[in-house]
């Protein structure tokens, strides 16, 4: 199974204490409807950046950007919902179910290990799963529209009963279907299961950004995984050395064959690295992937989730005695002050 060649540089087990391990992920994000990425609310800009083109092209163009936040939470919430499914979340402090944003992280479940979190009254995990802003391989000049946005009332019109003009007009702008951001995924110190629960989350999220439930279809695939003892180049590295192998002049929509096999040929020297001990191939990649498909199949996913939940058991024994610990220190204290 290619998914062992990993093993040099996937953890046995959960552990607290980092020992140099990366596995770099690089996503190929390509839009397949019309998409918003933004800050604030309605009528903001897209979110972008004035970037060089290329590492030798030295112009400078303004690129989108997927945040880091926009990639990150959607995928941590398709992960969830199949945890919350399986009974796999736990009780926070409060009393509550576990869930995002609330300040009040249960500190037990697979999510809270893996992505981390931060408690209001204390207490902190770090996220093994780092990432950054994903760029548009083109200009946003090139790639983003605008469309007008109306409200009608039920009885068709912009007028209701009494014949007053709807004021719910507004042009807003928008990203293009076909628009490819690349983007570098890098997982520290992570188990065999861990990798398939993150690579799940990353192929199957599907919707990005603002007005998800209306826009922001997104298609995710992994053009490269490699293995290494220290973080590979960025994603705005990435971008522009891809930028530079592709056939000028550039207009949208870009060739995603062509695109790609630009990309893993800028991959294709990653190997020659200072630190990288792995590169798969895409016969390995693509038996990878089939396994991460197998293992969140229907017939498998319970056993799956199941097995990467009790691997964490240990630790939250020891958690949990520690604020038993914490707790009793505190009683003690208070009886002797008073």
């Amino acid at each position: 199974m290619s998914i062992q060649k990993l093993s040099a540089v996937l953890a046995q087990t959960y552990e607290n204490f980092p020992k140099g391990r990366f596995i770099t992920l690089v996503v190929l994000r390509t839009t397949q409807s019309e998409t918003i990425f933004r800050t604030e609310g309605s009528g903001e800009p897209m979110c972008s950046e004035f970037v060089q083109a290329g590492i030798n092209d030295e112009t400078i163009i303004q690129r989108l950007v997927m945040t880091k936040r926009k990639q990150i939470a959607p995928e941590r919430r398709y992960g969830r919902e199949f945890l919350r499914a399986h009974e796999l979340l736990y009780t926070s402090k409060d009393g509550t179910l576990c869930s995002l944003n609330t300040n009040s992280p249960c500190e037990y479940c697979v999510d809270c290990f893996l992505y981390g979190f931060a408690a209001g009254g204390g207490g902190a995990q770090k996220s093994r799963i780092w990432t950054e802003d994903a760029f548009s391989i083109l200009p946003a000049t090139e790639v983003l529209g605008e469309r007008t946005i109306n409200a009608i009332y039920e009885n068709g019109t912009m007028r209701d009963q009494n014949g007053n003009a709807s004021t719910a007009l507004n042009t807003s702008e928008y990203i293009k279907p076909g628009v490819h951001f690349l983007d570098v995924v890098t997982l520290k110190d992570i188990t065999v299961d861990e990798l398939r629960y993150v690579i799940g989350n990353i192929c199957y999220t599907s919707r990005y950004g603002a007005v998800s439930s209306r826009v922001g279809r997104m298609e995710n695939e992994i053009l490269g995984l490699f293995g290494s003892i220290a973080e590979l180049p960025s994603s705005l590295e990435l971008v522009q050395a891809v930028y530079d192998a592709l056939d000028k002049p550039l207009e949208h929509p870009l060739n995603t064959k062509r695109l790609m096999e630009k990309a893993k040929q800028v991959l294709s020297n990653w190997k020659n690295r200072r630190g990288v001990s792995v590169h798969l191939s895409d016969a390995d990649l693509a038996s990878v992937i089939t396994d991460v498909d197998h293992h969140w199949s229907e017939a498998e996913r319970d056993n799956f989730l199941k097995r990467l939940s009790q691997s964490y058991e240990a630790f939250r024994q020891v958690t949990s005695e520690s604020k038993k610990g914490k707790s009793k220190s505190k009683k003690a204290a208070v009886e002797v002050e008073s």
